[in-house]
């Protein structure tokens, strides 16, 4: 029987959005729950990460920034929070740093770091860079500055082992997010949706950036597509947003004709509760992939920003579930083809629940779930902390 460590395992742990702050926050439960002795956090993180321990060096929000035109403004803060963090964590001299997704934040730490110091940390990267679709040199440069990476999806370890360094899948963290998925039926019924009535999901993004270039667009398709495919029926639009976007969500679809209901809380229950949904591309497609939610995704670029990003990404397909299944099972309505009338064309057949439209999205999504799932039957957080211990030999 392995005895107990005595020495407390310091881990420095970096995030930069809130999908990062609640895989943080995942990931240092499990880690305090494998290590036989004390764990000591220290890093950047936002609440979640902050109610399992970790006290922030700064805001995280303060990293929160996407778009070439979006950072400028804000460069001098992202660049003078790098030496902040750089600073910390030769101060601090942790036994390891994981740095989750935020890319451009977290390799420009670590390229700080060891430009100052001999590295003596092991050094992990949580989230792959998508080097499959984009900058393929990236993978390079991880295996240069890390000791490890976690990959979410199946196929990315092989872009990274052939480059050196040692990567695994550990099963996507998306999967532990769906606990409200049984109270579809309990939230239309706190929401007051008659069980006759369509609920229809409209996600607008996470950046005020987006409710102007996509989020409107999104608004107009769903005018169109109700007035000529609801055929009498009820609709009920159920928009959950973020608290800082709540009034500029609700602003948005004050003149539809339907009942609107935005929410920042109870995510996945109003998943739960949608017969279809149209949505800002993003993280949250693959969640309502993962709930079981036939969409369609459209996204609008600044444009300046699509001219640097359209001449190198490498994949046919925006939407994760449509690359992961290697088809368009999920229309995209990517910058110039995102515009309101073709997404009606798209979103009015899914206002038949039961139609070759939805029932086609909702078998591939089963499909889905079972190639993000990992190994072993564990949690994918239980699955990345396992992976952290045993690549710095402790447990």
């Amino acid at each position: 029987m392995t005895s107990e460590h005595t020495q407390p395992l310091t881990i420095f742990l970096t995030a930069g959005e809130v999908s990062g702050d609640i895989l943080g926050a995942r990931l240092m439960r499990s880690l305090k729950e494998q290590y036989r002795g004390p764990v000591l956090f220290t890093g950047v993180g936002g609440p979640e990460m902050e109610r399992e321990g970790l006290q922030s060096l700064f805001p995280m929000s303060d990293l929160s920034l996407m778009g070439i035109v979006e950072i400028l403004p804000k460069l001098p803060l992202v660049l003078k929070r790098i030496q902040q963090t750089a600073d910390a964590i030769i101060n601090k001299n942790p036994d390891i740093v994981v740095t989750v997704d935020s890319p451009d934040f977290s390799f420009r730490v670590a390229e700080s770091v060891q430009k100052r110091i001999k590295r003596t940390a092991k050094w992990v990267h949580c989230v792959a860079p998508t080097v499959w679709a984009w900058r393929p040199e990236r993978a390079k440069k991880v295996a240069r500055l890390y000791d490890g990476l976690i990959c979410l999806l199946p196929f990315e370890p092989d872009y990274f082992i052939r480059e050196g360094m040692s990567a695994a899948f550990t099963g996507h963290p998306m999967l532990e997010n769906t606990a409200g998925l049984e109270q579809g039926e309990r939230f239309r019924k706190k929401l007051g949706i008659p069980d006759d009535a369509f609920a229809l999901g409209i996600l607008c993004g996470s950046r005020h950036g987006e409710m102007g270039r996509t989020a409107k667009v999104l608004r107009d398709a769903v005018a169109q597509a109700a007035q000529e495919a609801l055929n009498g029926s009820q609709l009920h639009i159920i928009a959950p947003t973020l608290s800082y976007l709540r009034q500029d969500v609700a602003a948005l679809l004050k003149d539809l004709p339907y009942t609107v209901h935005v929410g920042t809380t109870d995510k996945w229950e109003s998943f739960a509760a949608m017969d279809a949904a149209i949505a800002v591309s993003g993280t949250v497609a693959l969640e309502l992939a993962v709930s079981g939610v036939p969409h369609l995704i459209g996204y609008r670029m600044n444009t300046l920003t699509w001219s640097a990003v359209r001449r190198k990404v490498k994949v046919k397909h925006a939407h994760l579930a449509n690359i992961l299944l290697d088809d368009e099972i999920v229309p995209e309505f990517i910058q110039d083809r995102c515009e309101p009338r073709a997404m009606a064309n798209e979103l009015a057949p899914l206002f038949s629940r039961n139609g070759a439209a939805a029932t086609a999205q909702r078998t591939a999504f089963a499909r889905l779930k079972n190639l993000l799932a990992g190994s072993a039957g564990a949690a994918p957080s239980a699955q990345m902390a396992d992976y952290i211990l045993k690549l710095i030999s402790v447990q």
